[in-house]
């Protein structure tokens, strides 16, 4: 067809006190690769919704066109039939079935209403095969991490016959290897003539996947550039986005570090289900007071696993390592045991693990501490609401109120309810997962901000991270990891992404070595 696969004409969607679009417009070309950027609350993924017909028509104002016939969404079965399909940012899988029972799940390889699983587990396979995820297609999905979860849910799209993919934040749960397999994927469907949609907060994918961009902010249309034409650069897309130049994106600071005050020594963990699997192998590492330490590595490095494990046990079986703080020996056996030591941790997923989304900001916030907002057992909500509305300006924290509803927030200001949450705890050292993972530039120079802020104060941080230069530009030291081991220790002015992925793909066999 010569003219647009999709416009979106003057879309409008306002809720209770909340403009979210304003009158926004989007055209996207057949075969063409779109992505759409802006900070947290521009209104991208409500855009995406209104075209998927999870708000449906009715609900909005303006004019869908598809394939050059007007659209009425009423559901997203709706819009699946016509071939259009949106991977949510927020997983929608069921954790107990299998993988391949959530690929086909409403859309089964069924005859007179008799699922055939060897046709089911037969296509699961090749899809798995085709988003880089070797995992068996029988493998429950609560017994996989978040980042092969995208990937299941990618593969759940491309079992659907689908003209126009919508992507939002596709990448945001994967390492650097993973992410650059799915934008490889993304290319190939280009090429056989799929459209895509691509939400990103990762202005180096975008730059090197689309054809088009259009900037969002604040529920409008600031412009789209066409990529081929005009070219592009971060700068650009960045001042579109916020409304001013990031001319440093991370702080400058001058680290004063002092005596260790996390020490892991020889540290051991089983897998939770397979207890003759290691996940975590020996691993030895410490962290000085003042002093940002990183850990780099690949997904099923043992990252997570470690930090997890550390804090109070809280992921597979101990098997043995210490744990000390300035110098003693402490027991985390329980979470309440490693807070009550001065440990806190920022788990990577905050919608499940993090915070409870039906809650208030200021509840939240006192969860890590009850005990500071408490007098003879009973929660002093006056001091509650004080402490959480000291948070809310000293974060910058963008929410009607602090008795607002967590969930309704943005993923960036979720995030900083939750490092407010464990910063109020009073922790001597803070393990951060994936601290920025889904948030915007804006949003993630703020806690770049914060947590250098920490460290001036003498905390010691651990940094997860599977942003390279994230690492780079934040931490003093960087650790890697390679199937459960430390394979390396660099200092900042040591490292480089190349150094890093060298002793990130380092098998166990050999990293003895490379230490």
């Amino acid at each position: 067809m010569a003219g647009p696969v999709l416009e979106m004409r003057s879309i409008s969607k306002s809720f209770p006190g909340v403009k979210a679009l304003s009158d926004v417009n989007l055209s996207v070309a057949p075969g063409e690769v779109h992505a759409i950027c802006g900070e947290n609350g521009a209104g991208k993924s409500t855009l995406m919704k209104v075209l998927s017909g999870v708000h449906p028509h009715g609900s909005y104002e303006g004019e869908i066109r598809f394939e050059g016939e007007p659209c009425e969404f009423r559901d997203i079965r709706a819009s699946e039939r016509r071939g259009i399909v949106i991977i949510h940012q927020e997983l929608a899988l069921v954790p107990y079935l299998s993988i391949a029972e959530n690929i086909f799940l409403g859309n089964e390889h069924a005859r007179r209403g008799i699922i055939s699983w060897h046709r089911t587990v037969t296509h699961a396979t090749a899809l798995l095969k085709r988003v880089g995820l070797h995992e068996n297609p029988h493998t429950r999905v609560a017994d996989i991490g978040v980042g092969k979860q995208q990937l299941v849910e990618i593969a759940k799209a491309l079992a659907k016959e689908v003209k126009l993919l919508i992507l939002d934040e596709p990448t945001a749960a994967l390492n650097d290897e993973d992410s650059r397999k799915l934008l490889d994927l993304i290319l190939e469907l280009k090429a056989q003539g799929i459209s895509c949609i691509i939400i990103s907060h990762k202005l180096n994918e975008i730059a090197r996947v689309a054809d088009s961009v259009t900037i969002l902010r604040d529920g409008r249309t600031i412009e789209t550039i066409d990529v081929r034409a005009d070219g592009i650069s971060e700068d650009r897309i960045i001042r579109g986005m916020v409304g001013r130049d990031l001319e440093h994106r991370y702080p400058d600071r001058t680290p004063e570090i002092g005596e260790v005050a996390l020490a892991v020594e020889d540290w051991t963990v089983h897998h939770p289900i397979d207890h003759q699997r290691k996940v975590v192998d020996r691993v030895s590492l410490h962290v000085r007071h003042g002093e940002i330490v990183g850990i780099a590595g690949l997904m099923g490095a043992g990252r997570t696993e470690l930090a997890m494990s550390v804090f109070g046990r809280s992921y597979g079986r101990w098997a043995g390592g210490r744990v000390l703080l300035d110098g003693k020996e402490i027991r985390t056996r329980s979470v309440p045991e490693a807070i009550g030591h001065g440990l806190a941790y920022v788990t990577e997923d905050r919608k499940q693990l993090g915070l409870n989304l039906a809650d208030s900001v200021s509840r939240n916030i006192s969860l890590g501490a009850l005990g500071k907002v408490a007098r003879r057992g009973w929660i002093d909500e006056h001091e509650e609401t004080r402490v959480a509305e000291g948070f809310r300006r000293s974060m910058n924290i963008k929410a009607p109120s602090v008795f607002a509803q967590t969930g309704k927030l943005s993923g960036g200001n979720q995030q900083k309810v939750v490092l407010s949450k464990w910063i109020f705890s009073g922790p001597e050292v803070l393990i951060l997962d994936e601290p920025t993972r889904g948030i915007d530039v804006g949003a993630k120079a703020e806690i770049y901000t914060v947590i250098a802020g920490l460290a001036a104060q003498g905390r010691a941080v651990l940094v997860i991270s599977s942003e390279l230069p994230e690492l780079l530009g934040m931490c003093d030291r960087i650790y890697t990891m390679a199937e459960g081991r430390l394979t390396g220790e660099l200092d900042r002015a040591d490292a480089t992404q190349e150094s890093l992925m060298r002793l990130m793909t380092v098998s166990a066999a050999t990293e003895n070595e490379q230490v």
